[in-house]
């Protein structure tokens, strides 16, 4: 699958990162730690293009020329399992604002259900949606328009992986998104799950797919 706005990441790293996340004996707290270097990753992909602005800057030794990102960036997760990769942005980039929106998937019709949306001023920002799955691309597209209703113009998705059908409805739903992904998977399965994917990913971030198993009191 080709298309010039969805950038599957070549770094090392992120394959590295990717196979524990994938694997069934990855702690919840070995998952955090890797999604926060993931997401770092992708991070710097994402805002590798971005306009900077010179600037005078004094070393011990001379006066020379340094350079700023000439755009604000805001971040904006999706709930829950976006959370996860929030803290790995906010420590890149110290001003970062930060927007959320809270969707949930009917598990019947597999369609996304906005319950939260709440951002900062997006005019002129450079806007990271933060999702780590992009499964149907019901959800992604969904909240794409809500921040380009905000005022987004530019705006980028990052996930840890993506299945051929999100990325298709999400590209057709917002003619000006970029996709960064650490993985093109193979599909979807019939309940909308991807594959090989990695699971429930909010579930294994945050430790619930062990409540009632006896792991977890």
């Amino acid at each position: 699958m080709q298309n010039s706005r969805l950038h599957v990441s070549t770094h090392p790293l992120s394959g590295h990162f990717l196979t524990d996340l994938r694997s069934t004996s990855t702690t919840p707290e070995r998952y955090r730690v890797l999604t926060h270097r993931l997401t770092s990753v992708l991070a710097l992909e994402a805002t590798a293009g971005m306009d900077v602005r010179d600037v005078p800057v004094t070393t011990p030794l001379q006066e020379t020329t340094g350079h700023y990102l000439a755009q604000p960036i805001v971040a904006v997760p999706i709930l829950r399992a976006g959370l996860g990769m929030l803290d790995a942005i906010t420590e890149l980039f110290p001003a970062v604002s930060v927007g959320y929106i809270g969707l949930e998937r009917n598990e019947e019709t597999l369609q996304p259900t906005e319950y939260y949306f709440k951002a900062p001023a997006l005019d002129g920002a450079h806007v990271l949606m933060i999702d780590p799955m992009l499964a149907t691309g019901g959800s992604a597209a969904v909240a794409a328009k809500l921040l380009r209703n905000q005022g987004a113009a530019t705006l980028s998705l990052i996930c840890v992986i993506a299945a051929p059908e999100g990325v298709d409805k999400l590209l057709s739903a917002d003619d000006g998104i970029e996709i960064y992904t650490a993985s093109l998977d193979d599909g979807l399965n019939e309940r909308g799950y991807i594959l090989p994917g990695l699971g429930d990913y909010g579930d294994r971030l945050f430790g619930t797919e062990l409540i009632g198993t006896g792991l977890v009191s």
